[in-house]
């Protein structure tokens, strides 16, 4: 089960993954998603008016990109958390977004991990998947996905907490997502010059103001390299027109490096027992690597 914050964050930090284990026969992939992003930028200008601060219907149109970022990636199990809308994007620090009312920020602990943890206890995975404690880039939704399904893991093995929310289940492992250090270093010596859109290494001199935490090799446990299935996150990467734009920074990774670099996707075992691993200074290479199924 992959636990992510708004459309669009499934297909960057976990699309290869998704994909390579929604196409095997022995294992299914759960997707849930906290909010619709509304508060997303908006790159097509036909559909400015979707803007939060405009017609503030991005979140509707963002359902549909959803949508189709899943069909490319094989899932066929998509929730949102609490329902479509239940919880709305915070937008970041410090902007008025934040203190909305109904925003992910804002919204009680306990209510919403037991929406995760219904959710959990009706699919029963094995695994869960989510962002680290700084949400990857600090954005106040990721870290929230982080804290739901940090708790999640603890207390739908609880069977006093939600007890309405189904019978307790244990996962064995939780993981969160990781830009490998290496990774980050190759494609800033290869992209700083680019001129593609949204480039996020223009501009700097070095990695130090990188916006993303990037994690050192040495703490990586497991990687799923999977450059079979790089098409179909690129195809779930254009589902996201209102956020990715053809010829970006993303759609410029489709050449070698790209293929190299997004082929493949690092996470750290935050939780359970790690399994063997014949990866990569002796990484997992599957998320179920020591677990009984």
């Amino acid at each position: 089960m992959f636990v992510h914050a708004h459309p669009d964050d499934e297909v960057i930090s976990t699309g290869v993954s998704i994909a390579s284990y929604a196409a095997a026969p022995d294992t299914s992939v759960t997707l849930v998603t906290c909010t619709l992003g509304e508060e997303g930028e908006v790159l097509v200008p036909e559909l400015e008016n979707l803007r939060a601060d405009l017609g503030d219907q991005l979140g509707g149109y963002r359902i549909g990109e959803l949508a189709g970022s899943c069909a490319a990636l094989g899932v066929t199990d998509h929730r949102y958390l609490g329902g479509p809308g239940r919880f709305r994007d915070s937008g970041m620090m410090g902007t008025p977004a934040n203190d909305h009312p109904r925003s992910l920020w804002q919204a009680d602990l306990d209510e919403a991990t037991a929406e995760l943890v219904r959710i959990v206890r009706d699919v029963r995975p094995h695994v869960l998947v989510s962002y680290d404690s700084f949400g990857g880039y600090g954005h106040p939704d990721h870290i929230r996905a982080h804290d739901l399904t940090a708790r999640a893991f603890t207390d739908a093995a609880d069977p006093a907490f939600a007890p309405d929310a189904g019978p307790a289940w244990q996962v064995a492992k939780r993981y969160e997502t990781a830009l490998a250090r290496a990774w980050a270093l190759e494609g800033f010596e290869h992209f700083r010059g680019s001129d593609a859109p949204n480039n996020p290494f223009a501009g700097l001199d070095n990695l130090d103001d990188f916006p993303v935490r990037l994690t050192d090799d040495a703490k990586l446990t497991t990687e799923i390299v999977a450059p079979e299935y790089f098409d179909a996150k690129i195809a779930a990467m254009r589902a996201h027109r209102t956020q990715m734009a053809v010829d970006g920074f993303f759609f410029a990774l489709a050449d070698g490096i790209g293929q190299r670099a997004w082929g493949a996707e690092h996470f750290v075992l935050a939780a359970g027992t790690r399994g063997p691993g014949a990866g990569t200074d002796g990484r997992e290479t599957d998320f179920f690597a020591g677990v009984s199924l």
